[in-house]
């Protein structure tokens, strides 16, 4: 990924769209600058208040040393898990909490920044949203990891998880399970809205009987299905509809 690679030092003076990928990392670690692409003093003093926190060498350049720590995150979220013995729903549920661990969200704008174009193939804004695109993703890592085939099409589109898991006859109506504790971890949750039509998804970490905990994207702590991050939620099995790996 372009957004993983830097191709070559950057300092104050310095313009272009790796600058603003830079400053999205700043403000992802807290260092809350203009997202402009242009490395001024503000981002410069962000640079080296960012190798003093990391104890490098502070001379505010941005170079491979200091861009690795910025993108550390989501290098470690690709980091490889040991498949041994495990199954695609185990490792499905592992993986995303190594994402979430990670604090993906967010930032310079709705449905922007880099996690959403790193979750997205790189398409990001308004209309892109991202909780498909994550639970996907996380999907295709797992089978990656597994050497296994797909078992469903990746999609952006709630409607089109849905679809290709009816096809493969792995959708299943919530209420179907009477002890719903045994629904396993790493199976996805389709929020519906109408019949054959749904509209938020996510990743269930553990089922108990009238509740199940998560992992999803695009939400936050309050819940909305168009929020700004990934984070665990707790949600109840009223108008769910699940896919079983």
């Amino acid at each position: 990924m372009s957004d993983l690679v830097l191709d070559k030092n950057y300092k104050k003076g310095d313009k272009g769209k790796k600058i603003r990928l830079c400053q999205e990392w700043l403000c992802l670690h807290g260092f809350h600058i203009a997202i402009d692409g242009e490395f001024g003093p503000a981002t410069d003093y962000a640079v080296r208040r960012f190798q003093e926190k990391n104890k490098m060498t502070i001379n505010g350049i941005i170079d491979k040393h200091t861009f690795d720590a910025l993108v550390k995150p989501m290098t470690t979220a690709l980091n490889n898990i040991p498949e041994y013995k495990k199954s695609l729903s185990q490792m499905i549920a592992e993986y995303a909490e190594q994402h979430v661990e990670q604090n993906p969200r967010e930032v310079g704008g709705k449905n922007c920044g880099p996690w959403v174009r790193f979750y997205m193939k790189g398409n990001e804004g308004q209309q892109w949203f991202w909780n498909a695109g994550f639970v996907s993703f996380i999907l295709k890592q797992a089978c990656q990891s597994l050497n296994a085939p797909l078992p469903i099409t990746p999609s952006y589109s709630c409607d089109i998880l849905a679809w290709s898991a009816k096809e493969n006859n792995i959708l299943r109506k919530s209420s179907q399970f009477q002890d719903k504790s045994r629904i396993p971890p790493g199976s996805f949750f389709l929020q519906r809205r109408i019949s054959n039509d749904w509209r938020h998804t996510g990743i269930i970490i553990r089922a108990a009987d009238d509740y199940f905990i998560t992992i999803e994207a695009n939400t936050n702590d309050e819940g909305p299905p168009e929020g700004h991050m990934v984070c665990h939620r707790i949600r109840g099995y009223n108008k769910k509809d699940l896919i079983i790996f």
